[in-house]
């Protein structure tokens, strides 16, 4: 063993230097580290990301329009197309009532969707169709074709 290959007994020395502890530590002194002077620089200084320094923010400087309506229900546009083109590929029996449930089993629609039908296409003979709304045209050609058209809550 000589000088050349001495070093501190493991846990004697610290990894980070701690700053501001004085100007022994090698890092202490009026700034430590943090420059001069500036908002930075002092104590407990935390600016937010979207802090613009006293400049006018960006969302307050955008134009703001229009208008969102937390209230309004959103339904899942079905046509009585797809329902035709799903009995006919037998993947929904047409003796069977199509219901929100069976819609979702074919791939049609989420769970969560409230379903309106409408009226593109023609209705297969005699389906009965239950869903949360019904455009008129729907109504009027499932009933047309000997069909029931049911309301859900």
């Amino acid at each position: 063993m000589d000088l050349s290959n001495l070093k501190p007994v493991k846990g004697a020395t610290r990894k980070k230097k701690r700053i501001a502890r004085g100007v022994g530590s090698g890092k202490g002194g009026h700034s430590s580290t943090k420059g001069t002077k500036g908002q930075k620089s002092r104590a407990g200084a935390s600016i937010p990301a979207w802090f613009e320094g006293g400049q006018m923010p960006l969302q307050r400087r955008v134009p703001k329009f229009g208008f969102y309506n937390r209230f309004r229900v959103e339904y899942r546009a079905v046509n009585l197309s797809w329902i035709a083109r799903l009995v006919d590929e037998g993947r929904i029996d047409g003796a069977v009532e199509v219901t929100p449930e069976v819609l979702v089993g074919a791939g049609i629609a989420r769970k969560a969707d409230r379903i309106k039908i409408l009226g593109s296409g023609e209705s297969p003979k005699g389906l009965s169709v239950t869903a949360h709304a019904f455009s008129a045209s729907a109504r009027q050609k499932i009933e047309a074709a000997g069909g029931k058209a049911t309301v859900l809550d």
